[in-house]
């Protein structure tokens, strides 16, 4: 599935539109950034509700794809920016984390193409 199915299976905006639209290949659900760190996977999706350039930087040096925003958070410009840069997609969602990570886990795990 790829960033901009996975943003049409959500429901969600698509914020930060210059990236390339890869496979996302799972997801990892965490607010903390040094264990997103230590477990997020090449090519996944963040899905978090820090919404701070320093997510962007963490997960640049992860290869995360894709950061999902939680809560309608708002999204400052210095992380648009700092995305951009990166060409790390950036979307929002009404929905909290818990909502969000069980529904890509259902789309990952009931025939979804990931």
């Amino acid at each position: 599935m790829k960033i901009t199915e996975t943003a049409a299976a959500l429901g969600a905006e698509i914020c930060q539109s210059e990236f390339e639209d890869v496979e996302v290949t799972g997801a990892y659900t965490s607010d903390l950034l040094s264990d997103v760190m230590a477990h997020a996977k090449d090519g996944g999706a963040l899905i978090t509700i820090q919404s701070h350039k320093n997510t962007v930087a963490v997960s640049s040096l992860v290869n995360v794809s894709v950061i999902v925003i939680c809560n309608s958070r708002p999204i400052p410009d210095d992380m648009m920016e700092a995305a951009k840069d990166e060409g790390i997609a950036i979307i929002r969602t009404k929905e909290n984390q818990f909502t969000v990570s069980g529904k890509l886990w259902d789309l990952f795990h009931a025939g979804g193409s990931a």
